[in-house]
């Protein structure tokens, strides 16, 4: 297999776009009709995914230390979807009839013998993925909503009891379906350290068009049922580390740092840790009241809201801990970076891609080792 042949010829086929994904679903259902009603209605999210899907697996084609990872979640997380052993020739044989399409006069046999071999890897790693992970691990948790709070009119916060416990580490996330979208995972992030009765809560903010985030934020009530796929992440509490802890989220990020904050409090001498919320306008600061409480109780935590889009002076001082100047105003990287330095800290950062991206840019030109930052960002993974 040339990794350079096979990254050349991709490069070629993705610049069709979105004909591309089309073409191979569409080739896909033809030969195999019983395979449509394991997708969603709406396909177009299905299509993003598949093109970035190929995208990472053919960019690392020739480093296999990052690749194989990448493959047993994807193989893992497969069976959720019910993808068993018997479905992998049927979807080759349509990639490989997709690629022989768009690349025209540029196939050759060299190159569907790169393909051949790359997607044989591909199914061999997936498989054996899934299949171990099925020995200890169902395909997915039944949940039931046991409360609902609605924080405001595009936030939701809710408390969900799985049939069994769920294994997770603070940090983690897992996709949820829910009755009314069958099909449609969204991933969200635990909002808690796992607990003895295996509660566990997500943060849901609503996206427009989405058609998951909207059911769970507007509809959702206690009683209501979901699925729950096998936690995945890596945004997750470095435990050996003896450095102190800073926490930047986004809106709905604070989710997977309020589980990882819940940890550290378990700690014997826990670490100082900085806790930066930041949103668009103040009530978009939908946790702020539990975080101060958290603030007040904890000596070792400062919390430090921050809004971009209004001025200053809305009176936030008395919800935060004595010595705080209350909330702060500008973009969240920017009022991270002053109130550094943060050079001996850990930093974990969660929220939407451009506040992350430009947090991580502050922190590494602050002296922050870009292997001390901890990241994961919002995308279509929350619709």
């Amino acid at each position: 297999m040339d990794a350079q042949r096979l990254k050349a010829s991709f490069a070629q086929v993705a610049e069709k776009g979105d004909a591309v994904a089309l073409f191979f679903y569409s080739d896909l259902f033809v030969r195999n009709p019983h395979l449509r009603d394991m997708f969603p209605i709406g396909m177009s999210g299905q299509r993003d995914k598949l093109l970035r899907a190929l995208g990472h697996i053919v960019s690392q084609v020739d480093d296999l230390s990052n690749l194989v990872p990448f493959l047993q979640q994807l193989g893992r997380d497969h069976r959720r979807f019910g993808i068993v052993a018997e479905h992998y020739p049927h979807v080759g044989a349509s990639l490989l009839a997709t690629l022989r399409h768009f690349s025209g006069p540029a196939w050759s046999d060299d190159i569907e013998s790169d393909w051949n071999a790359a997607y044989s890897l591909v199914a061999k790693v997936m498989l054996e993925a899934a299949d171990e992970n099925a020995l200890s691990s169902p395909a997915w948790w039944n949940g039931q909503v046991v409360a609902v709070e609605r924080r405001r009119f595009d936030i939701s916060v809710l408390r969900i009891q799985p049939d069994r416990p769920l294994p997770y580490a603070p940090g983690q996330s897992v996709a949820l379906e829910v009755p009314s979208r069958l099909r449609h995972w969204r991933y969200y992030s635990m909002a808690n350290a796992p607990r003895p009765d295996h509660t566990v809560d997500f943060h849901v903010r609503l996206v427009d068009g989405g058609p998951v985030s909207p059911v769970l934020v507007r509809v959702t009530q206690a009683g209501d049922r979901v699925r729950m796929g096998a936690p995945i992440g890596t945004l997750t509490l470095d435990d050996a580390s003896p450095r102190d802890v800073l926490l930047v989220a986004g809106s709905t990020g604070l989710a997977p740092l309020k589980a990882i904050l819940e940890q550290i409090s378990g700690r014997a001498v826990p670490p100082r840790v900085h806790l930066f919320f930041g949103a668009r306008s103040r009530d978009g600061l939908y946790d702020l009241e539990d975080l101060a409480k958290l603030a007040d109780g904890f000596p070792w935590l400062t919390v430090v809201p921050a809004v971009s889009d209004e001025p200053g002076g809305h009176g936030f001082s008395s919800l935060l801990q004595s010595g705080d100047d209350g909330i702060e105003h500008g973009n969240l990287s920017d009022v991270v970076a002053r109130r550094g330095p943060w050079d001996g800290h850990d930093a974990y950062v969660c929220g939407p891609s451009v506040m992350v991206g430009h947090t991580v840019e502050q922190l590494t030109r602050l002296g922050v080792p870009r292997d001390r930052i901890r990241l994961e960002t919002f995308a279509d993974a929350q619709r």
